[in-house]
């Protein structure tokens, strides 16, 4: 009996600590969802947009031609930079080396994968066949109990005759 009321006693204790701990404790910083940037948001959305409306503006007669010119100029430059900014950032790129490791990644197979006879390694990882000509792909399958290498149309495990998937 004296087990047990110290038991509550300390659940009890446990739920006030942790009812209270906000009141006491250092508050814990919120941290939201990063949420990419619109288009609208970016500076190079923002010039865009500042220069589609300067032009409505100008057709519909809200805008005099001194005017117009000032900011066609301010926001045309300021998109140039921003495209610039997001070219400088993004890098060079090598269409020509990208295209390659692509090719060297799809056919360098990793352990396991199927390949096909006529085509060779293929980078659907469970087809039963190939994408490119139709045939059955090879596997090299192993047994998932005891890695003993099985043959295609095996239906139970050499080395420890477990029951294979088919």
């Amino acid at each position: 009996m004296v087990a047990e009321a110290i038991a509550a006693a300390m659940v009890g204790m446990l739920a006030l600590f942790l009812v209270l701990r906000p009141l006491f404790g250092p508050a814990q910083p919120s941290v939201g969802p990063v949420e990419p940037l619109e288009p609208e948001e970016t500076p190079k959305g923002v010039a865009l947009t500042a220069l589609k409306e300067i032009e409505f503006d100008r057709e519909t007669g809200k805008l005099s031609d001194a005017d117009y010119e000032l900011l066609k100029q301010k926001y045309t430059t300021a998109a140039l930079e921003a495209l610039r900014a997001e070219e400088r950032a993004a890098g060079p790129t090598d269409v020509e080396a990208m295209i390659a490791a692509r090719v060297k990644s799809l056919r360098s197979a990793p352990a396991g994968a199927s390949a096909c006879p006529t085509c060779g390694p293929r980078p659907e990882a469970d087809a039963a066949f190939c994408s490119g000509c139709g045939r059955r792909l090879q596997t090299a399958a192993a047994c998932d109990r005891c890695g003993a290498p099985l043959s295609p149309d095996s239906r139970f495990c050499a080395g420890c005759g477990t029951r294979v998937a088919a």
